[in-house]
């Protein structure tokens, strides 16, 4: 980026300044104490982005039979709400008093209440305490988490199984409030026959929204697993929304969970940041969300009374932590580079904005001296294009390379025509704005530009014509 004349960065704005948009965070486990969430209140906020998810967790609400302790959740609902950030409730997990595996589970993690008529008749009541208690509050309410993954569903993994619970909770919802909305799946995006046996229950019908996670170190695999996602459920109910409600990867290699043992870094995990995530806001979700705010402890195979069983620390956070003799994230929450990714695509990406195709094309038929060579080809460059009501526009642009194997740099020529403004390029990583020297720029008298051997690189940039960063 040295052949570019640096003249700003895009300023991030704090969750308040916000009225629409579809970036999230994960703000979960709070139902097992992973972290402390006053130390991370305000840096949630500062990243601009208006949607955190949270867990209800039903073992720590209720620890004597029929008795409901909201005080935990009321605070983190509460906090999040000041800040302008709209929390969505997981309801979960499972809960020990009706249930012997669940007591031997550390936070119940993935015990369906679905194994005696008490447990289901416990869950139903609780389901419908939960809604009284926040129906002013919180809009939308997800029914479980990961019911296709066996660490979340213990019972073994069945769609039918689902299906039926997913249906009943969401008919006792329906029942208790007419004010909230109601998501299903939280899925693994793996198995359409899982899904179909799903959707065989009828269960599709009575949620708002379908929510799936996404962790791939590839985003092209990932949208065409969610594609034939969508059209399966839409055959089911046409008026479903769809929220991607974990995605992410480690900023290190030796991190538990999904994706570990990959080559992380802190700029890997901000390219795939990046990458992922913006292809999932341009795609049309309706909440867009990040795993996780910080980093913590796994703890989806835990045993109660087995300390070592549950120290399976994730770095998934955009916030790095330490780790106290319990495991619990400490310390300052200091935030790592994806922190300021995601601080730009919330403040660039937020309020009306349309997705579409604009006049413009990469060209590779220039010579680039960056290379000896001519610019790129055009295959395998993933673009897209966006407007604001404002009438600028943004072409944005990245090469798909492996992430674990390369760090990619190369160059390629963009034709415009037909759009006004002055012309920028943006740096989506870490938010730095350039003028391009005229001597890149081949003007037409027609008003059609040439911008000759522009970066292209293994993360997104942009091109912007007009005010389009505010």
């Amino acid at each position: 980026m040295e052949r570019f004349i640096k003249i700003g960065d895009v300023k991030a704005v704090k969750s308040s300044m916000v009225q629409k948009s579809s970036w999230g965070l994960g703000f979960e486990k709070l139902d097992r104490d992973a972290f402390d969430p006053a130390n991370a209140y305000d840096k949630v906020a500062d990243s601009g982005i208006k949607w955190a998810r949270i867990q209800s967790g039903w073992a720590k609400t209720e620890k004597v039979k029929g008795v409901y302790d909201f005080a935990w959740l009321d605070s983190i609902v509460d906090n999040l709400k000041l800040r302008g950030i709209a929390p969505w409730m997981c309801i979960c997990y499972g809960n020990g008093l009706y249930n012997k595996r669940a007591a031997e589970v550390y936070g119940c993690v993935g015990c369906p209440p679905i194994e005696n008529e008490e447990e289901k008749v416990a869950w139903l009541k609780y389901v419908e305490a939960v809604i009284k208690h926040f129906q002013d509050r919180v809009e939308w309410f997800e029914i479980w988490n990961e019911p296709d993954y066996i660490s979340c569903w213990k019972t073994g993994v069945n769609g039918t199984d689902y299906g039926i619970f997913l249906r009943d909770t969401a008919i006792k919802i329906r029942e208790t409030s007419a004010k909230v909305k109601i998501i299903g799946g939280s899925t693994t995006v793996q198995d359409l026959a899982w899904l179909t046996d799903v959707i065989n229950t009828g269960a599709l019908q009575y949620i708002d929204a379908y929510s799936y996670h996404s962790y791939s170190f590839d985003e092209r695999l990932s949208w065409y697993q969610v594609k034939a996602l969508k059209s399966l459920c839409l055959r089911a109910n046409p008026d479903l929304l769809f929220i991607q409600g974990e995605t992410g990867t480690q900023s290190r290699s030796d991190g538990a969970g999904g994706l570990s043992g990959g080559a992380w870094t802190p700029v890997r995990q901000a390219k795939c940041l990046a990458r992922v995530l913006l292809g999932h806001t341009l795609n049309g979700v309706f909440i867009n969300s990040f795993f996780s705010c910080m980093d913590m402890i796994e703890a989806l195979d835990g045993k109660v009374g087995d300390k070592n069983s549950y120290m399976d620390f994730g770095y998934f956070g955009v916030l790095g932590a330490d780790f106290d003799e319990n495991g619990m994230a400490t310390g300052e929450y200091r935030p790592k580079l994806s922190y300021r990714t995601l601080q730009v695509l919330s403040a660039i990406f937020r309020e009306d904005f349309s997705v579409e195709d604009l006049p413009v094309r990469l060209v590779s038929k220039f010579y680039s001296p960056r290379l000896f060579r001519n610019d790129d080809m055009l295959t395998d460059v993933i673009t897209y294009g966006v407007r604001k009501p404002n009438d600028s526009s943004a072409f944005i642009y990245w090469k798909p390379t492996e992430l674990l194997s390369t760090s990619y740099e190369a160059t390629i020529s963009i034709e415009a025509a037909g759009i006004k403004g002055e012309i920028r390029l943006v740096n989506l990583l870490d938010g730095n704005i350039y003028e391009i020297p005229e001597k890149y720029i081949e003007r037409n008298s027609n008003g059609a530009v040439i911008l000759k051997n522009m970066p292209l690189l293994d993360y997104p940039l942009m091109i912007t014509f007009g005010d389009f960063v505010q």
